[in-house]
């Protein structure tokens, strides 16, 4: 048997993380409790402009996870631009993680459910509830909130704010 706690599970978790917040910190944190091997997957996609680019997102994501990561848990950050169930599967995942804020969140995401169920029937996809601190949290609120001047930084790590801070200077 693993000392971790997964048992050699590997789970898949899959975002923008544009820039990575509080929330997505709180469902890696929960995910820590059960899995051994957790991907972090950043989706890259040709239609989308972000605010930061693949790399800087993927540091920001490794600086953020490491006060959280638990002994004997591998983090692994990597970008994809195909389907997340496919980018899963090939990461060798039998997990798909999500993260829950509220009902639209549920909808949609039982959606998504049943179609990657039916696409690759051996990953199931598990759901995880935020945190009641930071489930009004949306990459899309803080990026919008820190162009207009607010302060975000009970919304993200001290990591994400100082780079977030230097990025919109520089724009």
């Amino acid at each position: 048997m693993s000392s971790s706690p997964g048992f050699n599970v590997t789970a898949f978790y899959a975002g923008s993380f544009d820039p990575p917040t509080l929330g997505h910190v709180d469902v890696i944190s929960q995910a820590c409790s059960f899995v051994g091997r957790l991907v972090v997957a950043i989706g890259i996609h040709s239609g989308k402009t972000p605010l930061f680019d693949a790399k800087e997102r993927a540091d920001m994501i490794r600086e953020a996870c490491e006060p959280v990561l638990k002994s004997g848990i591998k983090l692994d950050v990597r970008t994809f631009d195909c389907l997340a169930v496919d980018a899963a599967r090939d990461e060798g995942a039998s997990i798909l993680l999500r993260g829950l804020r509220d009902g639209t969140d549920f909808d949609y995401e039982m959606q998504m459910a049943g179609m990657n169920a039916a696409l690759e029937p051996s990953i199931r996809t598990v759901f995880l509830p935020a945190s009641p601190a930071v489930r009004p949290i949306t990459a899309t609120l803080v990026r919008q909130i820190a162009a207009m001047g607010g302060d975000v930084s009970a919304f993200v790590p001290p990591s994400v704010l100082r780079r977030l801070t230097a990025k919109l200077a520089n724009t």
